[in-house]
């Protein structure tokens, strides 16, 4: 079963824009003025977003006066991990309800 955790992950990662920085983050570290540029969000509406660090999605690097943010790979394993898991055991239960019903 997911924990709290987990789900409260899940609901941060289903807003389309933090999916979307997400994803944009998996290809390349970038600074808060390129999320805004590569999103079109406004800066304000971005920084209300970046929930994903709370979550401990994304790490961030301060560099000068930018800040810089980074995905955090395990992060996004160990959730795919736990939608194989559920997979693996149901995929398990309907084969033992098959021999089961076919006996």
């Amino acid at each position: 079963m997911m924990t709290s955790v987990d789900t409260d992950l899940m609901r941060i990662l289903a807003d389309p824009l933090r999916l979307r920085i997400v994803a944009l983050l998996a290809r390349e570290t970038l600074c808060t003025t390129h999320l805004v540029e590569e999103t079109g969000a406004k800066q304000t509406n971005l920084s209300n977003h970046m929930r994903v660090r709370e979550a401990g999605v994304v790490e961030t690097e301060p560099c000068g006066r930018y800040i810089y943010y980074r995905l955090r790979p395990e992060v996004i394993e160990a959730l795919a991990g736990h939608f194989s898991d559920l997979a693996q055991t149901a995929r398990a239960t309907a084969e033992a309800d098959l021999k089961r019903a076919c006996s």
